[in-house]
């Protein structure tokens, strides 16, 4: 048998058939042309009863297709790819949208006078007045916390990493465990009870700051735990042979080592407690007039601000309490912004 020069040996290929790469935008794009077909058709008028109707349309069309086209094995990578992508939509849609009338409804009357003004001349039905009594209230109380709690926090976790061995070393972890879990009402109440009515000390910011502590303590102290758990043990050892103290070692090597991620563990401490409202109107209370002093008399405070506007219901109350919300929401995202500033500005460097 002879051959001639323009035969070809069969090829073979491992690799079966591929969707093009905008197969997932087109089957969203159906999916959602779909679920509004289907709802008009059944009446639905929620949003979120077509979209749920979509995202179930595009998880089942995207492992059909694909297991037609693909095999079985794609289809089950391409389903649970598609489940992650609904999972984040449904985590990021409600944020949104939340941000969004938020700032839509606080644009209205923030502005330099709010943020300058307390609401002492103006009654809470009329317009005007603003936040300054209660940012200041929120600062005072917020830095009070985080003096309380950073020391306590970071000695706890030095002691815990460094130091700790046996039953107390257990016990002061599963006590932190417990308390990382403690409703903030529970604390409100027990510097209530211990701080008011047994030793008879009045309402102020201060106890609303002993009652965030607790909130902050447990946070403080696992993430500067991990962190310091992070340092090489070979740091540590390299102090010691030279002759260094330990506790000069923890001070001079390993904290510095750890310095970011302690930061921004203490700053994501800050931004959960400072949005608490419970403790704050269980142990503060309230004014509408300055009060810069933290240890004498009620105080406010943001969150309670926000709540005694909005339970006024009137149109004026209703704005300030929106905008009062959208200065909460941008007091906290500054605190992250630092928090991951500082994180990357003390990470390692990677580089040679």
């Amino acid at each position: 048998m002879s051959h001639t020069l323009h035969d070809k040996p069969p090829v073979s290929s491992l690799r079966g058939a591929t969707l093009p790469k905008w197969f997932a935008w087109a089957v969203a794009a159906g999916s959602v042309a779909a679920g509004l077909g289907i709802s008009t058709a059944a009446g639905l008028n929620s949003d979120i009863q077509w979209a749920l109707i979509a995202a179930l349309l595009f998880v089942l069309g995207s492992y059909a297709i694909s297991a037609k086209v693909e095999g079985s094995r794609q289809a089950k990578d391409r389903t649970a790819t598609s489940l992650v992508w609904v999972a984040f939509i449904l985590a990021v849609v409600p944020l949104a949208s939340l941000t969004w009338e938020t700032v839509k409804q606080g644009v209205k009357v923030l502005d330099g006078y709010f943020l300058t003004h307390s609401m002492g001349v103006v009654a809470d039905s009329e317009p005007g007045g603003g936040i300054y009594h209660a940012i200041l209230g929120t600062l005072e109380q917020v830095g009070l916390a985080t003096l309380i709690s950073v020391p306590v926090g970071v000695l706890t976790a030095i002691y815990l990493v460094e130091y700790g061995r046996g039953r107390l070393a257990k016990a002061v972890t599963f006590f932190v465990d417990v308390m990382t879990g403690i409703p903030s009402i529970v604390a409100g109440l027990f510097i209530l009870s211990l701080w008011i009515l047994i030793l008879g000390m009045g309402y102020s910011g201060f106890a609303g700051s002993m009652a965030l502590s607790i909130l902050m303590i447990p946070v403080v102290v696992r993430s500067t735990e991990e962190m310091l758990k992070l340092v090489p043990n070979e740091l540590r050892e390299a102090s010691l042979a030279l002759g260094v103290p330990k506790w000069r070692t923890i001070l001079k090597v390993v904290l510095p080592t750890s310095i970011g991620g302690i930061t921004t563990g203490v700053m994501l401490a800050i931004a959960r407690i400072t949005g608490e409202t419970a403790p704050v109107l269980l142990l503060v209370w309230g004014t509408n007039f300055i009060n810069s002093n933290p240890f004498s008399d009620p105080q406010a405070s943001l969150p309670m601000y926000i709540y005694l506007q909005y339970t006024n219901g009137s149109d004026a109350a209703y704005d300030r309490a929106w905008a009062a919300a959208l200065t909460l929401i941008a007091f906290i995202m500054i605190l992250n912004l630092v928090a991951r500033g500082i994180a990357r500005w003390k990470a390692p460097k990677t580089g040679r």
